[in-house]
């Protein structure tokens, strides 16, 4: 069966009827704008001939002064003009004729002297939506001679149908005009979008089946347009994931491979404590010489053992939230880092934080980043860690300061990075790394605020309460997510 994501989208579906649709709509817009002002033009027009014709059968009738009209004569001119009754005003005369005795009432009167645009597409508009025949008086300026003013009654009933008739002939000519252009919009678009499109989205689908496989890379278009852009770019991205995924399938097999390494490393480093523990007992000076050096790097060993599996293992953190007493987890953080004697030296912890402060957390987890912080710190050469907490905009800070020799510029730049951020001799730094991913998973970070001589060293020495150097490590977690008891 074949996959559906590399089916064609239903033609009712896709982009080209859409845009078809879209391109047959905004004609019919635009050809509606254009209708609009010329159904009022009609309508103007179509009173100018009016009063046109009407001015002509008046100079039949001037032409006839010296003689009777006859009443048939009169009837075939007022037929011939589509009118009740004509007045022709001259600014010496005034002439009359009418088709009966009584012309019908007027209904409304059109001034053609007053030339408004929006006032004759109101009055066309009104005209069509009658339902009714209605009796026009039209009073304006003959086209023949603009010194006359003729007057006619007339209906409005041959006029409204004149007016639907041309707006059909408009509204036919409308579809046929955006039908063509919609096929043509609909051919191009075929060509230039969206047969790309389908290329480069069957190869998107080709390619997530087998990112590795380098023949389901598209092939770069020579296009310079968007399209051409998009299938270079997207050639590019998948060699990058593609070289992404090898790696992290390569990294997944080393940390395989370690942890298996490492797993068997403890136990023969398990032998070796108890060998060093049988000649720490034997009454011989160069033993216990060799002996402390033999015991550290034993521990050195152990540690590295441990941070590493650590690591592999938290590939994907998943916190346990609950809510509890912040002193008390960083109480219990420094009874095992002032446990830990580094040549003989012991760290003092300094506990500033409030009883009644309460944090929602992973216990486990924030309990292993102050661990790893403190015993950074003992192993750095410090003698003095401080915790204290603040709140920042929406934020709880958790500052762990020590009075160590900071960190130096090089060390800074690959702080966080596994197996290159140690600022000392024979260290993983894994530490720090577990300690950001730990944070990042409770949704927030951790920053270094340094000291040591640096341009930090105020905050450094404000966090120890006096004008004591070292490192500064802010644990920043979201305050929705912590509870002030």
């Amino acid at each position: 069966m074949s996959d559906p994501s590399l089916q064609r989208p239903n033609f009712l579906h896709g982009l080209s009827f859409r845009l078809l649709v879209l391109t047959m709509f905004f004609v019919m817009l635009a050809e509606f704008l254009i209708w609009t002002p010329s159904i009022a033009r009609y309508r103007k027009v179509y009173l100018e001939e009016n009063l046109a014709r009407a001015h002509l059968s008046m100079l039949a009738v001037e032409g006839m002064r010296d003689q009777k009209i006859s009443k048939s004569l009169e009837q075939a001119l007022l037929k011939h003009t589509e009118a009740y009754g004509i007045v022709l005003n001259r600014p010496e005369r005034r002439m009359l004729m009418l088709s009966k005795d009584m012309p019908p009432n007027v209904d409304l009167m059109v001034d053609m002297h007053i030339d408004s645009f929006f006032g004759f597409i109101r009055d066309a508009f009104e005209t069509l939506a009658q339902s009714k025949n209605r009796v026009l008086r039209v009073v304006g300026p003959s086209p023949k001679d603009p010194s006359v003013t003729i007057e006619i009654l007339i209906d409005e009933a041959a006029m409204r149908t004149a007016m639907w008739d041309y707006s059909r002939r408009i509204f036919n000519l409308s579809i046929v005009i955006s039908l063509f252009t919609a096929t043509l919009v609909y051919l191009s678009l075929q060509w230039l979008m969206v047969r790309p499109m389908r290329v480069i989205t069957g190869n998107m689908a080709r390619f997530r089946e087998s990112p590795e496989d380098e023949t389901r890379t598209i092939e770069p278009s020579t296009r310079a347009d968007e399209v051409g852009v998009a299938q270079r770019e997207l050639a590019v991205m998948q060699d990058e994931v593609r070289g992404a995924l090898q790696q992290k399938t390569r990294l997944a097999a080393l940390g395989t491979a370690v942890a298996k390494i490492n797993h068997d490393l403890r136990n023969t480093l398990a032998t070796a404590v108890l060998a060093s523990d049988r000649l720490a007992n034997v009454d011989d000076p160069e033993v216990k010489e060799t002996m402390p050096r033999l015991m550290d790097a034993i521990d050195r060993a152990t540690n590295l053992c441990s941070q590493t599996l650590n690591f592999v293992s938290d590939a994907k953190l998943q916190p346990d939230l609950e809510i509890f007493a912040l002193s008390g987890l960083v109480a219990e953080a420094g009874t095992t880092v002032t446990s830990y004697d580094k040549d003989g030296k012991t760290v003092r912890w300094e506990n500033e934080i409030a009883a009644e402060i309460e944090i929602k957390a992973d216990r486990e987890m924030l309990f292993r980043v102050l661990n790893n912080l403190g015993r950074n710190a003992l192993e750095a050469g410090a003698g003095r860690v401080r915790i204290r907490e603040s709140r920042d905009d929406g934020w709880i800070c958790i500052d762990v300061a020590d009075d160590g020799p900071g960190f130096v510029a090089e060390a800074k730049e690959k702080l966080f990075q596994p197996f290159a951020g140690s600022s000392r001799d024979g260290g993983t730094g894994l530490g720090l790394v577990i300690v950001r991913d730990i944070a990042r998973a409770h949704g927030g970070d951790v920053v270094l605020m340094d000291a040591g001589g640096t341009q930090d060293a105020g905050i450094a020495g404000e966090a120890l309460g006096g004008s004591l150097g070292g490192a500064v490590f802010r644990i920043r977690l979201p305050y929705s997510q912590n509870e002030e008891g």
